[in-house]
């Protein structure tokens, strides 16, 4: 961080200082935006003053940002296409940048100001893709190679299914409470609890219960959401500063020793499966052409191709023999690096999906992966800790229009404490699950859809004027943003022509 603007024009810091803000904004307003969801229960069913529960909850979501890895923030950044990815540093990689944030904003603060739990999973996904097609359009790629479909129909069932997982299970946990505690408390309202028992507060280990999952929540959401920021902050700085960030300069002798014994062994591995059975009567030693084209024809503007796979392979070998420290190396030297890395990781996950490789060999391409790109797929301290701070901050703020929402509108009758227990358990499972697996998913519909089905399960009715809005801002959030996004990025693409 202290060297981030040394030794850049001017003009260069003042675009690299807008685009970081503008990622921080983004995280800010997700704060804000996503907060009640973790607070809407434990605020509404009196279990904590909303001030303590909403600080409490900034508290957890920096938590989850600091501890929650990388596995989702590159997930969201491998969305696009590995041949804009590995050209981000050109003028169109930064208005892409700047596009599917600005769109993911705009759309955020919308439904916040409207008090809808729309999802800000959806609307940075939907930028994203946008983005991806735009740019699909205006180089004259093909829509195939415009997304990293793989990578999208992935997130896109795990946005689809997480919503039916909550309603299925808070529904489920619901009834359990039910058939085991009939008589119990936590069954009532916060109203019927006043009234009937003159207590202000739920019963103590039903508020306990309450407390806890909201803050597992807030944990969760901070893990998962906060690693888009993280991403979205690591293409800024590889596309405006690549010199100091298209790979870990703090990676130690031993992490680049790694990175390059995973380029020998997957040579190795290419060759021991070159007289591999053959699939769509393309066999894998022609795919990748081993040994067929030299090194010189590495072109100038990358652009991935499997049959410059053995070639890549030699020259990052060169690059890389007796390196210490990327530190050692030009800056061109460690742009190519990281296109080479990229590129040999694309090819080998499409090989991986052939199904003439044996599962142990598929195994074995999968570890291979992991070390390649261990020092392109990192993040600075510094970074972690700004995106916390944002959402932390900003899950602090602006609250309130969506608890109203998500306690007293989604179902016809207020909702009970084992409801809000049995939505707000889901959610924090759920989404820790998701965090695991490296997939994104959407706090907002997670918890919503939560609370849906513990009023099914209550047989209290929803009401369908707010269902109807949820659901039309869970089906319009991905296409507004995708239009939104698509439009800023054709309209910068012709102005900077």
């Amino acid at each position: 961080m202290p060297d981030l603007f040394s030794g850049i024009p001017l003009h260069v810091a003042v675009s690299l200082t807008l685009a970081l803000l503008f990622v921080l904004f983004f995280e800010f307003i997700n704060g804000f935006h996503d907060t009640a969801n973790a607070v809407a229960t434990v605020i509404y069913t009196k279990s904590m003053p909303p001030h303590l529960a909403v600080v409490l909850s900034g508290i957890f979501n920096f938590a989850g940002v600091l501890l929650g890895g990388l596995g989702v923030a590159y997930a969201i950044v491998h969305l696009l296409p590995v041949d804009l990815l590995i050209n981000v540093s050109t003028s169109h990689g930064l208005i892409m940048v700047f596009a599917l944030l600005a769109s993911a904003i705009l759309w955020n603060f919308g439904t916040w100001y409207l008090g809808l739990p729309a999802s800000s999973s959806h609307t940075l996904i939907g930028s994203i893709l946008g983005v991806g097609l735009t740019n699909a359009w205006l180089t004259h790629t093909s829509v195939k190679d415009g997304i990293n479909w793989g990578k999208a129909v992935e997130i896109g069932m795990s946005l689809i299914i997480s919503p039916i997982v909550g309603v299925v299970l808070a529904g489920t946990l619901l009834l359990v409470l039910k058939k085991l505690r009939p008589d119990s408390g936590m069954h009532k309202t916060p109203e019927q609890r006043k009234g009937v028992d003159g207590k202000k507060h739920p019963p103590f280990w039903t508020r306990l219960v309450l407390i806890l999952s909201a803050l597992g929540v807030s944990f969760a959401h901070g893990s998962n959401d906060g690693q888009k920021g993280i991403g979205l902050i690591m293409l800024v700085l590889i596309g405006i500063v690549p010199a100091k960030f298209v790979v870990d300069l703090d990676a130690t002798a031993y992490q680049i020793e790694r990175t390059r014994d995973a380029t020998i062994h997957l040579r190795q591995f290419y060759q021991r499966n070159a007289a591999a059975a053959n699939e769509q009567q393309v066999k894998l030693s022609d795919y990748l052409a081993l040994g067929k084209a030299p090194t010189s024809d590495l072109p100038a503007r990358y652009k991935c191709d499997p049959a410059l796979t053995e070639p890549m392979i030699a020259d990052l070998l060169s690059t890389l023999d007796g390196v210490q420290s990327y530190r050692d190396i030009t800056p061109d030297a460690r742009n190519r690096v990281r296109r080479s890395l990229l590129c040999l990781d694309d090819t080998a996950k499409k090989v991986g999906s052939m199904k003439s490789i044996s599962s142990g060999e598929k195994a074995d391409l999968s570890r291979l992966r992991k070390d390649l790109t261990a020092t392109t797929e990192y993040s600075p301290y510094w970074v972690i800790l700004a995106v916390a701070l944002a959402l932390g901050v900003g899950t602090m703020i602006g609250w309130r229009r969506v608890v109203q929402t998500v306690g007293e509108k989604i179902g016809k009758q207020g909702m009970t404490y084992a409801q809000g227990l049995s939505a707000q358990i889901t959610a924090a499972v759920s989404i820790g699950i998701a965090n695991i697996f490296g997939l994104p998913v959407s706090t907002t519909h997670v918890l919503s859809s939560g609370v849906a089905g513990t009023m099914l399960a209550n047989r209290s009715g929803l009401q369908g004027a707010t269902i109807r809005n949820i659901l039309l801002a869970w089906v319009l959030t991905l296409p507004a943003a995708m239009a939104l996004a698509a439009g800023m990025f054709w309209l910068a693409s012709r102005f900077i022509q």
